[in-house]
């Protein structure tokens, strides 16, 4: 689930948070990056199950109407589409998924039931909803494109929800469209054929060691890194270069000089387009004529040193 262009984001803000509290304990906040990562899959679990549990509210819903007293011919004989949508049943009855929810111990809308209430009701509103259960198909490929146009245009730009999931962990206003992004790829290979199983936080063990030898090797060389790039800003002074500008520099420098394989250019664009989201609107101008000066100067003296073909 996890791009490494997010990983670089998270360790850019765990390396500015330690600036500004004055923390050297490397270990404490090695841990808080890790707990940071680590809380995008309960945020991933939580989105999910909104889904789900939108289906048992209708359900529920359904249930209670046609036992009412005075029940109408619509309450007895309802439509059921949405309550048995394939797709929906399939994230139901998932194991993966729900082994995950019950081991992270997710229970934000059985605490918080009145979120999906308030989002049922904007489903049930939208032309989308109406039009899916006014018709008359039934097949898994519609329930799966119904859903996803539904999650797509209605429930992940939810402002409900959002404020939901942003009072919740604030942290999370930066993970939100990653989590959306990895769901919406996610539900398009889906079939009725196989079981749901939840995405891993990382994509594989070498993107988990990127994300704290990134960390470790840039903190750990903070001033070196610094003294590659304090000599080449003639037209800027040094202090009164961003924080976040320093930061970038540095975790492009280490990756120039102490990750042999990752391309230099991949290096680059990857902090310009990071600096573009999370720096001012001179950082990216700034950023690449440091780097691209750096890179010219290293490859002279022999100082980068990639392997493998097209590393440079």
């Amino acid at each position: 689930m996890l791009n490494r262009r997010h990983i670089r984001v998270k360790v850019l803000q765990t390396i500015y948070a330690m600036h500004q509290s004055g923390s050297e304990d490397l270990a404490k906040e090695e841990r808080f990056l890790f707990a940071s990562l680590d809380s995008i899959q309960d945020l991933y679990l939580i989105v999910l199950t909104a889904l789900t549990e939108l289906r048992q509210k209708e359900a529920d819903f359904l249930d209670k109407a046609s036992k009412k007293h005075l029940a109408t011919a619509a309450d007895l004989k309802p439509n059921k589409k949405f309550i048995e949508n394939r797709f929906l049943l399939l994230l139901d009855e998932s194991t993966s998924l729900n082994n995950a929810v019950a081991t992270r111990k997710i229970t934000n809308w059985q605490q918080n039931d009145d979120v999906i209430l308030l989002l049922l009701e904007d489903v049930k509103k939208s032309a989308l909803y109406l039009k899916y259960m006014a018709s008359g198909q039934k097949s898994f490929e519609e329930d799966k494109e119904f859903i996803m146009q539904l999650f797509s245009e209605v429930i992940a730009p939810n402002e409900k929800l959002y404020d939901y999931l942003e009072d919740f962990k604030l942290t999370w206003v930066d993970d939100i469209p990653l989590v959306n992004t990895a769901l919406m790829k996610q539900f398009k290979t889906l079939d009725e054929k196989n079981p749901f199983e939840i995405l891993p936080l990382f994509k594989d063990e070498e993107d988990q060691d990127f994300a704290r030898d990134l960390f470790r090797k840039t903190v750990l060389n903070e001033n070196d890194l610094a003294k590659e790039y304090i000599d080449r800003t003639p037209n800027w002074d040094p202090d009164r270069i961003s924080e976040v500008d320093t930061i970038m520099l540095k975790l492009a420098i280490c990756e120039f000089l102490k990750f042999p394989s990752i391309p230099v250019k991949v290096t680059i664009n990857e902090y310009l387009e990071i600096a573009k989201e999370y720096a001012t609107p001179k950082s990216s101008i700034f950023i690449n004529g440091i780097l691209d000066n750096l890179v010219k100067e290293f490859q002279k003296t022999d100082k980068l040193k990639k392997t493998g073909r097209g590393l440079m």
